[in-house]
């Protein structure tokens, strides 16, 4: 999920599009909480790890 953010906000800074540069950004907070949650040894949704 964080590198599709990064996918998503680097074709937000290429098109100009604010709805796609508040999408990554979304997914990149996403990913990052997940991540931190799995890396802190929460299991979420039954996944101890994101990759």
């Amino acid at each position: 999920m964080i590198i599709v953010g990064l996918i998503l906000l680097l074709l937000a800074y290429l098109v100009g599009s604010p709805f796609l540069w508040s999408l990554g950004i979304l997914v990149l907070v996403v990913g990052l909480v997940l991540l931190l949650l799995g890396s802190l040894g929460h299991a979420v949704r039954g996944r101890r790890h994101y990759f």
